[in-house]
């Protein structure tokens, strides 16, 4: 059981990775680096091909988590690669999504089997369905955010907090320095907001007695100072800035000068009523009903996330909001909801009480599938980039010569440079992925703010991947194909009308059926254009 729990687990964000397998530009610079780590090597004389050198970002990120996935990706690589499973550059992309998926998935299996040690098989299992019945977590821990780089260290320390000894009111001295060391390396180099869930369970810690105000302090200091030279010593090299600490440039720039509201402010409560409910779903009030809940000292579920909502408090302080500053709470949310869950499905079936319970559980459950399915659906067909730049791969295959501009927004929505397959660089380990002749290679142009005059006038370009309506009707260009995007979601409000009236029933229970089922729909709209030079 156990172990068909963790396959769940790791199944249900590798489905996701398949579902919907391109990118956007909140994850490139990451995706991008991994790729030129791959690609290129780290030697000093690679480091002028990187990507990151022409686009930048408005603050400088760590290497350090792209530098380890592509490392630790490569022996998988040559693995699917022995096995014939790589045709192109995408697929690399690909695999080393399911390996940062793996590692995430892993860790959150470890925090089930941490929570079956203390709460029982049961709230075990429970852990596993919320969580897998979730949108937001599976389908973003395979994205190469550096959030969801930050989730394996928060989400390991979380695992080391929860995971007790028999009869343990409270984690051993060790695990809460290992904790604390993990969390502190995490807000050195991945994201500078884990400094704020750092200082509640460090609050924690030194109120419960898990450790003695010398010992945190020691461990504190070699931990910040050991990551902090790491991450200068890494970083310096790959950005070619002496001396650079990523996470500190960002907080400079995002906080202390404020630049982080130039991409909007939200209100105190944004956290509480709109990402947590988004994040979570079902789990948000059943997380909050495990505090009233009867328990022994041990399975008090306060302990467990107390942490987390004081952090959560922190960050509202903030202005500029988004849910993945806030991600990281999502699996000790989930534990405290697991907990409520199985006392929930406990309740003596032959009472009204009991099977009132059910009822709510397995609605609420029910919820938590209809919001995936819905999230799901859409975000599949929310990459045009992705999908065009694929498409005009495959469309324009057998043509030499070719030099195709991506637009702004099919470069932010998926045409990542592991969709360039046709052109370098080419993996020197990975001998089948390279054309069989260098004068088919093509040139790929992501150039920005060029306007369709410029383009045309550019006699180099061949095709273009266009955004603008004015460019299907561009004199010297010919439409080759249209790509669709997500516009959003059509509810059939004559539905609710035709059933009080009678008049769905017209056409016989089928026509009931197909009413219901259609009830809503997803609606697509064209965003992109390939074009192809008519003259």
């Amino acid at each position: 059981m156990s172990s068909l729990l963790d396959g769940l687990i790791l199944a249900t964000a590798s489905v996701h990775v398949f579902l919907a397998p391109y990118t956007k530009v909140e994850e490139s610079f990451n995706l991008h680096a991994t790729h030129d780590v791959l690609m290129y090597g780290v030697g000093p004389s690679a480091l002028p091909n990187y990507d990151h050198f022409v686009f930048s970002g408005a603050v400088p990120r760590s290497f350090i988590g792209s530098v380890l996935l592509a490392w630790i990706s490569t022996p998988v690589l040559y693995a699917a690669d022995h096995f014939n499973l790589l045709h192109s550059k995408f697929d690399l992309q690909l695999i080393v999504r399911l390996v940062l998926t793996t590692f995430n998935a892993i860790v959150i299996c470890l925090i089930r089997r941490a929570v079956s040690r203390r709460f029982g098989r049961g709230t075990s299992a429970m852990f596993a369905i919320l969580s897998c019945t979730q949108f937001h977590l599976p389908f973003w821990m395979g994205r190469t955010l550096p959030n969801m780089f930050a989730l394996i260290p928060v989400n390991v320390s979380s695992y080391l907090l929860l995971n007790l000894e028999p009869n343990a009111l409270r984690p051993s001295t060790l695990n809460v320095r290992r904790a604390i060391s993990l969390l502190t390396f995490t807000a050195v180099v991945f994201r500078s907001e884990v400094a704020l869930l750092l200082a509640a369970i460090c609050l924690q810690s030194l109120l419960t007695g898990s450790i003695t105000f010398g010992s945190l302090v020691k461990t504190g200091l070699v931990a910040g100072l050991s990551s902090i030279g790491l991450t200068v010593l890494v970083d310096s090299y790959f950005w070619s800035q002496w001396p650079l600490w990523p996470e500190l440039y960002g907080l400079y720039f995002n906080v202390y000068q404020g630049k982080s509201a130039e991409w909007g402010v939200s209100p105190p409560h944004t956290y509480f009523t709109s990402h947590l409910p988004k994040l979570l779903l079902s789990s948000l009030p059943l997380a909050f009903l495990s505090l009233v809940l009867p328990s022994s000292p041990r399975n008090r579920t306060w302990t467990t996330f107390l942490p987390h909502i004081l952090f959560v408090l922190g960050l509202s302080a903030l202005g500029h909001k988004e849910w993945r500053f806030v991600v990281y709470v999502v699996p000790m949310f989930n534990v405290a909801a697991a907990r409520s869950a199985h006392w929930l499905t406990t309740r003596r079936v032959s009472t009204i009480f009991g099977r009132i319970c059910r009822l709510i559980f397995f609605g609420l459950l029910a919820g938590n599938i209809a919001a995936t399915y819905i999230l799901t659906r859409s975000s599949m067909v929310n990459y045009p980039g992705g999908v065009a730049l694929a498409t005009f791969n495959d469309q324009y295959a057998n043509q030499t010569n070719v030099h195709v501009h991506i637009s702004n927004l099919a470069a932010q929505t998926g045409a990542s440079l592991f969709l360039q397959t046709r052109a370098p660089p080419y993996p020197t380990f990975f001998p089948s992925l390279h054309p069989a002749s260098t004068s088919t290679s093509w040139t790929y142009s992501k150039t920005e703010n060029l306007t369709l005059g410029s383009l045309t006038a550019d006699r180099r370009i061949t095709h273009l991947i266009a955004e603008s309506p004015e460019a299907k009707v561009a004199k010297g260009w010919k439409v080759t194909g249209a790509l669709y995007g997500f516009k959003g979601w059509k509810v059939d409000r004559a539905l609710v009308g035709d059933l009080k009236s009678g008049r769905v029933l017209e056409r016989g229970v089928g026509s009931v059926w197909e009413r219901l089922v259609g009830a809503l729909s997803m609606e697509e709209e064209e965003m992109l254009w390939i074009l192809e030079r008519a003259t």
